[in-house]
């Protein structure tokens, strides 16, 4: 049902079908209780990294497996079709250690991504502040030179994997006069400094599995030795050329968790006695899946063409919003509809359609609103 065009190799294939056992095996039997305790164990992570699904695409030299963005894409698909919302891994090896493998050095790269890619250290990017979402040259998190050191301030807020990471970019402004000409990328390894303190896990609409917390910076000393990039102030141009690949993971997420939705709701109504009859004979029913099937293969299609532009280096600021906009926007609007063709199980939080309703609202929200998205798109007009 789910054509695509992406050229995936026998090694993409094994990368799925090994992911994909590996949650299913490892992850989905603690599905419920790592959402009570609002965190997944950290042996989960250590479990990963001996499984080479951590910092995958990164050289074999650094402790990955010199594989491309398609194959990301295949941990990311296999870990909805598992069924396990609470791993940030994708956040981790896709966001963290590109950052760290384009713009640190040579000393940077040895340290610390081998470390990342067997769990042993866990990686987060703190941008988001309590003033401060969608608009980066907001910041007000402040990096004061001080001798062969950087003296950190300021408060994080949202951040994913931010009870257990213990590697966390921090955006601050290393001149806050210069505006986002002033802003820098710094490494604070949090098991050797002192002043920083993790706030309350937060309690969210969903994703209650995945960690995301406040984060305070108090007098941190960071070595200068920790800035990202060969000088200070390049911050802001760093994020703005990763960020379209992180709006592309939202797609890839969102066209697979519509894809999923409509296999299960399709599956769901098919076995669903109503008035004597199955509820897939109603034409309601059957029309508004044509519908959602018509949508899911367009945005497949689109994804996909998407993916390959990254592997090549030519995905642009515009595509990657358009990418993220429209999937997660059908995401939401996909997995509502289901919902409401399970009728009164659909709201019980067993089924997993409840749990992609509630899971996937933030899909419009991090990553830059899909508001913010339209304004990039616009720019191109």
């Amino acid at each position: 049902m789910f054509e695509r065009t992406l050229k995936l190799s026998d090694e993409d294939r094994m990368v799925y079908d090994n992911a994909l056992k590996f949650f299913e095996r490892e992850c989905v039997p603690h599905n419920q209780r790592w959402a009570e305790q609002g965190v997944i164990d950290r042996e989960a992570w250590e479990k990963a990294g001996a499984a080479g699904l951590l910092c995958a695409t990164m050289p074999v030299e650094y402790g990955g497996s010199d594989m491309n963005f398609r194959a990301s894409a295949m941990l990311m698909e296999a870990q909805i079709e598992a069924g396990s919302a609470g791993p940030g891994f994708s956040l981790h090896s896709d966001i963290v250690a590109p950052y760290i493998y384009a713009y640190g050095s040579e000393e940077q790269k040895q340290r610390w991504l081998p470390r990342m890619a067997t769990g042993e250290l866990i990686g987060a990017i703190a941008m988001t502040e309590p003033g401060a979402g969608s608009d980066l040259q907001g910041v007000r998190t402040t990096a004061k030179k001080d001798g062969n050191h950087y003296v950190v301030n300021g408060q994080k807020t949202f951040i994913t994997n931010g009870q257990l990471a213990n590697l966390i970019i921090v955006v601050t402004k290393t001149d806050p006069a210069k505006g986002a000409h002033g802003t820098s990328l710094i490494i604070v390894e949090t098991d050797e400094v002192e002043g920083f303190r993790r706030g309350r896990n937060l309690d969210k609409v969903g994703m209650a599995a995945q960690d995301t917390s406040e984060l305070f910076f108090d007098e941190v000393r960071v070595p200068t030795a920790n800035l990202l990039g060969n000088e200070e102030g390049q911050g802001f141009i760093q994020l703005m050329q990763q960020l379209p690949a992180e709006r592309l993971q939202i797609g890839v997420t969102a066209i697979k968790t519509v894809e999923k939705a409509l296999e299960i709701t399709t599956k769901y109504t098919k076995e669903r006695m109503a008035f004597g009859k199955p509820v897939f004979s109603f034409q309601n029913t059957r029309f508004k899946l044509a519908e959602i099937a018509t949508e899911a293969r367009i945005g497949r299609l689109f994804v996909d063409h998407c993916i390959e532009l990254l592997v090549e280096g030519k995905l642009d600021v515009q595509t990657a919003a358009m990418a993220k906009w429209w999937c997660s926007e059908l995401q939401c609007k996909v997995v509502d509809e289901c919902l409401q063709l399970h009728g009164g199980y659909g709201y019980m939080m067993e089924y997993p359609i409840a749990q992609m309703f509630v899971n996937g609202r933030i899909q419009k929200i991090y990553g830059g609103t899909n508001e913010i998205m339209k304004e990039l798109i616009s720019r191109m007009l």
